[in-house]
């Protein structure tokens, strides 16, 4: 009778419980995947992958990829620690199943159509290299042309070392193609999620209509270790935290991710003709 229930416990499956990367306590994992990966006991927001969220905003987790076949290239012949740039993309696609750091395409969210630009952090930390700055570029020009709404979901690292001044002219890119996108009368929604830093948050991630973010969610160019280090001052109770950012007028909302759809379908249909 030992022997059968310590064969039934060893049974179980290994991710039956998650712990809370904020305050650490132990949730059951259908508790948690119900609460969309967020912790029902400090609220706190985990990182999601790219085509999960996805999955969770747009209508029957319906979706239209687009420009999925672009890759980058290597205009440096970066190598790091004895690994070239190439072998550290091959890599990180195999790992991850991605083909680059962000994914487009279209959907409906509560039946409006949208055209979307997510992240996923998995990838290289979601920097921003060429790929990324272009699929942004085509994201909002092809959403001038069909007057798609265009929504953002950001989440970065900043920009891609491995490609040098190639990845900080995204900055300028991306940014004029957001201005163009305005021009056509188009709207652009911008929705920042932990963290959303460096390069990304001069761009593209600032320039939206509507911004909106995650609880607790790190916002900011350089990271508040970087800035401390820097002025040798200690900064103010949750610098660069969305809560700081809605209070000193960076943002427009903050939405807990179980109302993020209901908010967005909101917000969209402000904009419909």
């Amino acid at each position: 009778m030992i022997h059968n229930i310590f064969h039934r416990h060893r049974e179980l499956p290994d991710d039956l419980w998650v712990r809370c990367s904020a305050c650490h306590e132990l949730i059951y994992r259908r508790e948690f995947d119900n609460h969309l990966q967020t912790c029902p006991k400090c609220n706190f927001h985990s990182r999601l992958p790219a085509r999960e969220r996805i999955a969770q905003l747009v209508d029957g987790g319906r979706w239209t990829e687009e420009n999925s076949t672009l890759q980058p290239g290597d205009p440096l012949g970066f190598v790091s620690v004895g690994q070239t740039y190439p072998d550290k993309v091959a890599e990180t696609q195999r790992r991850t199943g991605l083909a680059e750091a962000m994914l487009t395409g279209t959907a409906e969210i509560e039946g409006v159509p949208v055209r979307l630009a997510v992240c996923d952090f998995a990838f290289l930390g979601a920097s921003m290299g060429s790929v990324v700055g272009e699929k942004v570029a085509l994201a909002a020009e092809l959403s001038a042309d069909d007057h798609r709404p265009l929504l953002l979901v950001s989440a970065s690292g900043g920009a891609r070392m491995h490609e040098g001044i190639y990845s900080l002219l995204q900055m300028a890119k991306t940014a004029a193609a957001i201005a163009r996108l305005g021009r056509a009368g188009v709207p652009c929604i911008s929705l920042l999620t932990d963290p959303t830093t460096g390069g990304v948050t001069a761009s593209f991630a600032s320039l939206g209509d509507i911004i909106l973010a995650e609880h607790g969610a790190l916002i900011g160019f350089a990271g508040p270790r970087v800035i401390k280090e820097t002025i040798k001052k200690d900064l103010p109770e949750g610098f660069q935290r969305s809560e700081f950012l809605l209070e000193h007028g960076f943002l427009d909302f903050i939405v807990p991710r179980k109302e993020l759809k209901e908010k967005l379908a909101t917000v969209l249909s402000l904009f419909k003709n």
